[in-house]
């Protein structure tokens, strides 16, 4: 019998061969995403969409904050698209909340400072 050879054998990456702007990018993609699916984002009404979680999303924006902003030195052209893309869901989130936090006190806000 021949040897079982694992499909994705060839493309699996060794983690130290990975740069590290690779992994935080790739991070922050990842908490850029699952917080606009936690704000209804990816439904054609956040209001009504079933994945809306204000709780989660918090959480997620402010994972995405401190990661961005202690990382934006490294980022180099990379950190404008992912500090644009934190800012707008830290709008979303102000959107999307029945009572709006105050200005400085919103997902990730005691990262980046206030967001409008």
């Amino acid at each position: 019998m021949a040897p079982v050879t694992e499909p994705f054998e060839d493309t699996v990456r060794d983690l130290g061969d990975v740069p590290s702007i690779e992994v935080i990018s790739r991070a922050a993609v990842m908490l850029l995403s699952a917080s606009a699916e936690r704000l209804g984002l990816a439904d054609p009404d956040p209001d009504t969409s079933p994945r809306r979680d204000l709780d989660e999303a918090r959480r997620l924006i402010t994972a995405l904050a401190g990661l961005v902003t202690a990382s934006s030195e490294y980022l180099g052209p990379h950190a404008a698209p992912l500090k644009d893309g934190l800012q707008s869901v830290q709008r979303a989130f102000r959107e999307a909340s029945v009572v709006p936090d105050e200005p400085g006190q919103g997902p990730g806000e005691k990262f980046t400072g206030p967001v409008y």
